[in-house]
């Protein structure tokens, strides 16, 4: 019997490439919903995925009466990695704390009232159900 020869996986030409690319059309995903979700909430969104250099990013940047939001976006399909508002660690909140600074400074704004918000989705089936959590850190 002559052995079949290995079909390689997709991912195996270059490693991490396909789940990186599955990653981040999951995350667009989740910006999505989350965004749609925000404005259902009256917010209104002002810019989504800002980036300072390679320091990090905002997901999403909203209007709440007053306040100007930042807001992070954490989506789980499973609870295999546990809930999704453990995913923003102290570091994380450092992190997006730093990027909002510099979003402040780079449009000129200042005396603004902010606050950092977190909206959760996790899948009942194939039905998102999303959380607010105004002020979270």
């Amino acid at each position: 019997m002559t052995p079949q020869p290995l079909t390689p996986l997709p991912h195996s030409r270059i490693p991490g490439r396909s789940r990186r690319r599955n990653f981040r059309r999951e995350g667009a995903r989740g910006e999505e919903i989350a965004a749609r979700f925000l404005v259902e909430q009256g917010y209104r969104i002002v810019e989504r995925n800002f980036r300072f250099r390679r320091k990090g990013e905002i997901d999403i940047v909203a209007r709440e009466g007053e306040y100007l939001v930042f807001c992070e976006v954490k989506m789980r399909t499973n609870d295999e990695y546990g809930l999704p508002e453990y995913a923003v660690t102290p570091l994380k909140q450092e992190t997006i704390r730093r990027v909002a600074a510099a979003y402040l400074a780079m449009r000129g704004i200042s005396g603004q009232s902010c606050r950092f918000d977190v909206v959760t989705i996790r899948f009942e089936g194939v039905r998102p159900v999303m959380t607010l959590l105004r002020n979270a850190f």
